[in-house]
């Protein structure tokens, strides 16, 4: 997933539902946190461009493929950037 330049990143750590929650009204049309996927936007900082990794249902409720771990994520992150992840990585109650 790296490529060469150093840019930008955006993320978040939850996403959003693509449905209103409760009554839909002019006051109230706000979505909920939705901590079983979200959507990351990356650009720069060593990021290979036009790559979709994972896919959700048709709701965007549940991961249906390539399920990646926040872990893996950041690890990945590091990487692009020329930093050693496992530098970071300390074990604790049996978890890297």
């Amino acid at each position: 997933m790296c490529g060469s330049s150093y840019e930008d990143r955006w993320g978040g750590e939850f996403g959003r539902t693509v449905y209103s929650q409760g009554t839909l009204t002019k006051e109230n049309y706000g979505r909920d946190h939705h901590p079983r996927n979200f959507c990351m936007w990356l650009a720069g900082g060593g990021i290979k461009g036009g790559v979709t990794y994972g896919e959700t249902d048709d709701f965007s409720y549940n991961v249906v493929a390539n399920p990646c771990h926040i872990n893996d994520l950041n690890a990945t992150l590091l990487h692009c950037l020329g930093i050693d992840h496992e530098r970071f990585s300390f074990k604790f109650q049996g978890l890297d």
